[in-house]
């Protein structure tokens, strides 16, 4: 005996797999820029630290020389 499905069924059952098949891509994507956004990040407080071991190292560095006065180095702008 042969079964039968009718119209309603097969339309629930690929409504089903197009909602699942959404939310896997939709959960990949969200992963993918989950990941690139804290890799950005990364990046940039990287890049920060650098800076203000550059800051420092300049600061010695004048200061080994005797330009202990600060007027040879601009002063950052204050961050907000």
């Amino acid at each position: 005996m042969k079964d039968h499905i009718g119209k309603a069924e097969i339309r629930k059952d690929a409504l089903q797999d197009g909602v699942e098949a959404t939310a896997t891509a939709v959960g990949a994507v969200t992963g993918i820029v989950t990941t690139a956004v804290r890799d950005v990040a990364r990046a940039l407080g990287g890049l920060a630290t650098e800076l203000f071991e550059i800051r420092d190292s300049a600061r010695r560095a004048a200061a080994d020389h005797g330009h202990d006065d600060g007027t040879d180095l601009p002063e950052p702008d204050p961050i907000d």
